[in-house]
């Protein structure tokens, strides 16, 4: 009876390891917390918009009324390079994701080998030498890991979630990308028209000096009203130049977002014509958690720290992988063909990790501090997303009435203007009242164009921040 006793020793400590295994995936399962802590909700109404306003903002296509603009965004879309880069970028983690994916599928491959040794006769049992072989040929069932745990399914799910995140990720760029393509056309439309209302400032600036010139010559007027008309004058031509590099380079910007050099089309629209001016329901403070794109980037990145976090402590519990080979065997190679070659193994293994130098504690730890990381990234994004939802309605509710109240005063100071040269020319002033005149009402005719950019800049920031629209 001893002989027998001994025998089921190793068969009791293996029941022994197995119930250790047991036990501490009960301990983890039972130490387990949720997927992870509930950002705290958006408020209830923006502060600037009422609550039930809900519906959502049009696609691009249909918010730019310029024909220009819409061919340029296109373009845009079609040729930018670094949207090219934000698109590799989603095709690398997708290739990532079928890699990991991959992992967790038996992967069976076909192989032959062959051995040829010899023993010496003193190593022989037969006194002699003794030369032999071994080859096999067949399918070989590589280690696949039986994922009892659902570690490698975490790991998938974690992959699956990273690639979601860059492709939103990708979305977000995009939708920005339209934004300050946008704001940089409105741009050239703001100095187009600047440029305007200088050159024609200019002209009528050097037209007063040439007279003013005359007056002073024959002493009508003294040189001090000379030199202050030639200082507008040279004011003027300061102020045109800086408005003519500035267009150059807002050009070069624009070229650059384009990617390449747009087709000959019309001409652009002016700002008067651009319909960005009129109403963008900005819909409900909740709903921007399926709009915006950089919100549901987040959502998959915690996600993923979640599914990691599942994964390493999976990573405690007890390994089951299966190898096998199914073929043929013989001392001979030409024996591999012959009928009663054939065979085949199985082999199944068991590992549960005892030490590991706390490598997986470590990564437990590094995958809770990721998910952390996750949790305050998500939390940060909803935050500034409703800010800048925020910012962009104050910003067309104040902006409006400032261009209402420029209106005014350009009016105001182009009448100014008119009775400031019947005054003078009837000697009732000097000129210096009407260059006072001249100059306000030229700073105010570039602040009201100026405004009326910024407010339809306004719709455009509105719209990136409520998240462009129907999410795709």
């Amino acid at each position: 009876m001893k002989p027998h006793r001994q025998a089921h020793i190793p068969l009791l400590r293996l029941l022994r390891l197995r119930s250790f295994g047991l036990l501490a995936c009960a301990a983890l399962a039972a130490c387990a917390t949720p997927d992870g802590p509930t950002p705290q909700p958006l408020p209830a109404a923006y502060p600037a918009a009422p609550s039930e306003a809900a519906a959502r903002p049009p696609d691009w296509n249909a918010l730019f009324a310029d024909p220009r603009l819409r061919e340029l965004t296109a373009g845009a879309l079609a040729h930018n390079r670094d949207l090219r880069v934000a698109i590799a970028r989603v095709a690398e983690a997708r290739a990532a994701y079928d890699i990991q994916e991959a992992a967790g599928r038996p992967a069976v491959e076909l192989g032959a080998s062959g051995t040829r040794s010899r023993t010496p006769a003193d190593l022989s049992v037969t006194g002699r030498d003794k030369i032999g072989g071994n080859y096999r040929a067949g399918a070989n069932l590589v280690s696949y890991e039986i994922d009892f745990w659902g570690r490698v399914k975490s790991l998938n799910e974690a992959a699956l979630n990273q690639f979601l995140a860059t492709d939103e990720a990708r979305r977000a760029f995009e939708l920005g990308l339209v934004a300050q393509l946008a704001n940089t056309y409105l741009l050239g439309r703001e100095l187009d028209e600047r440029i305007v209302l200088a050159q024609k400032a200019l002209v009528t600036r050097e037209e007063s000096f040439r007279i003013m010139a005359r007056r002073a010559a024959v002493g009508s007027s003294s040189d001090l009203e000379l030199r202050q008309v030639e200082s507008l004058l040279l004011n003027t031509r300061g102020e045109l130049a800086a408005l003519e590099r500035q267009r150059a380079q807002n050009d070069a910007l624009l070229l650059q977002l384009t990617g390449h050099a747009p087709a000959p089309t019309p001409p652009p629209a002016p700002l008067a014509e651009q319909g960005l001016e009129g109403p963008l329901p900005p819909g409900l403070p909740a709903e921007l958690l399926t709009r915006r794109p950089d919100i549901r980037a987040a959502e998959k990145r915690l996600a993923a720290s979640q599914a990691s976090i599942r994964a390493a402590r999976a990573a405690f519990l007890p390994n089951i992988t299966l190898t096998g080979f199914g073929g043929a065997s013989s001392a001979e190679l030409d024996g591999l063909f012959r009928g009663g070659a054939s065979t085949w193994s199985f082999t199944p293994a068991l590992r549960l990790p005892l030490f590991d130098g706390g490598r997986n504690r470590a990564n437990l730890s590094l995958a809770e501090a990721r998910q952390l990381v996750a949790v305050a990234d998500y939390e940060a994004t909803i935050q500034a997303a409703f800010r800048e939802v925020s910012d962009a309605l104050a910003a067309r509710h104040w902006l409006a009435e400032q261009v209402r109240a420029q209106q005014a005063l350009v009016a105001t100071e182009s009448d100014r203007a008119r009775l400031a040269s019947l005054r003078f020319e009837r000697g009732v002033s000097n000129y210096l009242d009407v260059l006072d005149a001249q100059r306000a009402l030229f700073n105010a005719e570039q602040a009201l164009v100026q405004l009326r950019r910024a407010l339809m800049a306004s719709t455009v920031n509105l719209y990136k921040a409520l998240g462009g629209g129907e999410p795709r």
